[in-house]
């Protein structure tokens, strides 16, 4: 029962993991139809904010406020940089942010130095959960997850913003002859998922080797969690972070290889695309 507990209890932290970084990804690659490389240095900003911070002698917690803000400056620069000029050309974005996120790797490198950094969690010490003791801030982390996906959800159905989003999305023509400056949504919702993405590197910084190149690593399974999860749902990305966390966990525990655990994922890509693809042709044809 104890080793039970203690494995679903990982892979829910690695699914509130791959659920924050899914939904900054949902919102740029799934809602605005950009494919953007650079979303894993998101994380890394994240990241390396908490660990500058503790650095200069804060506290985790005001490191981890700083994350997102990190995360959302970065995003705003790159999307009124790059981003808006390439909205109608996707192959000329994918080269774009693939070159920005190798300038981001190097000069986080430069500014901070090789080597990993460390960053300290706010408790160190275990709960007591009946069945098992479990590192209370892994729940801590398990929680601020959740919450930040309902607030994602609120304000994607709940409010004005969120309307302007949907609206935009679904036509960017009808929306600009209502009114609504897609140019501006556009980059408010590119920012705001560049700064999830930011505060879920400041989160698993303290369970990360915080390095520059972190978030790659992110990217691979952030696309996963999207894909499978359904592109453009944000229900989806939780459904798509349960799944790939599931199967990873799995994996793992069955000594799969590296390698063969990405040849898996795809397969499961493969599957979960052509269902998508099954679906839509099927309500088109009623």
């Amino acid at each position: 029962m104890d080793f039970l507990i203690t494995t679903l209890l990982n892979a829910l932290t690695l699914i509130s993991i791959l659920m924050l970084v899914g939904l900054g990804l949902a919102i740029s690659f799934g809602l605005m139809n950009v494919t953007n490389l650079a979303h894993g240095e998101f994380v890394t900003v994240g990241a390396f904010a908490v660990y500058f911070v503790q650095s200069m002698g804060g506290s985790f917690w005001l490191g981890l406020a700083a994350a997102p803000i990190a995360g959302a400056v970065v995003g705003c620069i790159l999307e009124f940089a790059i981003i808006r000029h390439l909205y109608s050309r996707p192959v000329s974005t994918v080269l774009a942010t693939w070159g920005v996120s190798l300038i981001l790797q190097q000069g986080l490198e430069l500014t901070f130095g090789l080597g990993a950094k460390p960053v300290t969690p706010p408790i160190e010490g275990t709960l007591d959960l009946v069945f098992t003791v479990y590192p209370a801030y892994r729940l801590i982390l398990i929680g601020i997850a959740m919450l930040t996906l309902l607030g994602v959800i609120l304000l994607i159905s709940r409010t004005p913003f969120g309307l302007d989003i949907r609206t935009v999305i679904q036509n960017r023509e009808m929306a600009e002859g209502v009114g609504i400056n897609t140019r501006r949504t556009y980059a408010i919702a590119f920012t705001f998922g560049a700064a999830i993405a930011g505060l879920a590197g400041g989160l698993v910084a303290p369970l990360a080797i915080v390095l520059p190149q972190m978030g790659v690593n992110y990217l691979a399974n952030a696309f996963f969690v999207v894909i499978v999860g359904g592109v453009g749902s944000i229900w989806g990305t939780l459904i798509g972070g349960l799944i790939i966390a599931v199967l990873s966990n799995g994996l793992i525990l069955a000594g799969v290889s590296d390698i063969w655990q990405y040849i898996i994922k795809g397969l499961v890509i493969i599957v979960a695309v052509a269902l998508d693809r099954y679906r839509l042709q099927a309500g088109a044809r009623t």
